[in-house]
């Protein structure tokens, strides 16, 4: 349904102010355009030698021998924010680079030499439309989002899970899977990403968190791209069931889950994030202020959006909104009667 990359949209004066306020905006090193300045790269393979998208990139020594401190430096601001020390025990273990996609990113991987543990975190290039993904992903989802910006440098921390594609090929095929709850959980991710229009939820924008409970596993479905926020032109972009890479689990939901269970799921959904819109009232009140006026679609991306949620709510409310930012905070408002 998407056979374009978006349009990128500068991050607005107004916005940054929005960010220096809520702590987002940090002096880190802007990398960004200095990682593309590899000199050769291979391939990159998952665990089961089976290749992904990602390729493996490589430095000249020189070039690596700057880029070190610099990315350690931002590892460090994201996870213990400021630190001055020293931290000698982190090494650059590897930089994979991502053509695909709209912000190219280069994922890092940093291993504490003391304990050999590793773990990640993204450089990508700063997007406004992005942005307020991550920030509505923060204000009104179940899960805290961390992440910083500098210039045109998004730093992003890794948000762990079974990727959406593998779960489905593999994980949905496995003994003891508990239907019922995995579908659940779709239809109330399907619901908050329909609320806040964030689109493109295929099966590889995704992760499923699995933790085991006292007698039964838990999931939680997170979006791990944002790119997508607030910007397609066509209504049913912003409902993942109607990807066909989601189609197991929606068959699943509608072979294990009745109109009524359903209809339960949804108004739980709405009622938690009413509850999370209404604790963060000011901080929603003041990205949507700066949203509504910026521009972050093409105008007929908003003519055909506007005229899609007319007719699935059946209302003339959003007859009048000339941005995305507009009709996502009349869609907001809409749907969590706030």
């Amino acid at each position: 349904m998407i056979s374009r990359r978006k349009q990128r949209y500068p991050v607005s004066p107004p916005l940054w102010q929005y960010l220096y306020h809520f702590d987002r905006m940090r002096e880190i090193p802007q990398v960004y355009d200095d990682l593309f300045h590899f000199s050769g790269s291979i391939p990159y393979e998952d665990p089961t030698g089976k290749e992904t998208l990602w390729l493996t990139v490589f430095y000249e020594p020189q070039h690596m021998a700057e880029l070190r401190p610099k990315l350690t430096e931002i590892y460090t601001e994201l996870k213990v924010g400021g630190a001055t020390e020293r931290h000698d025990h982190l090494l650059v273990d590897r930089i994979d680079f991502g053509e695909f996609g709209n912000s190219r990113p280069f994922r890092i991987r940093i291993t504490n030499l003391d304990n050999d543990n590793s773990d990640y975190f993204y450089v990508k290039h700063a997007d406004a439309s992005r942005i307020y993904g991550l920030e509505l992903e923060h204000i009104l989802s179940p899960s805290r989002i961390n992440y910083l910006v500098k210039g045109n440098t998004l730093i992003e921390e890794h948000i762990a899970g079974v990727p959406g594609d593998v779960y489905q090929h593999e994980h949905m095929k496995r003994k003891g899977l508990n239907k019922v709850r995995i579908a659940k959980e779709f239809t109330k991710f399907n619901e908050r990403c329909f609320i806040r229009l964030l689109g493109d939820m295929r099966s590889v924008n995704y992760v499923v968190e699995i933790t085991p409970d006292f007698e039964e596993v838990q999931y939680r479905v997170r979006p791990i791209d944002f790119d997508q926020q607030s910007y397609q032109g066509k209504g049913k972009i912003y409902l993942a069931y109607h990807f066909d890479s989601n189609r197991t689990v929606t068959r699943l939901a509608f072979e294990v889950l009745n109109r009524r269970a359903i209809e339960q799921y949804v108004a739980e959904e709405h009622a938690q994030m009413t509850r999370r819109a209404k604790v963060e009232s000011g901080r929603l009140k003041a990205l949507l202020g700066v949203m509504q006026r910026e521009e972050l679609a093409p105008r007929e991306h908003v003519v055909q959006l506007s005229k899609d949620l007319a007719k699935y709510h059946h209302t003339d409310i959003f007859r009048d909104c000339r941005t995305m930012g507009e009709l996502t905070a009349a869609h907001i408002t809409h749907m969590l009667d706030l």
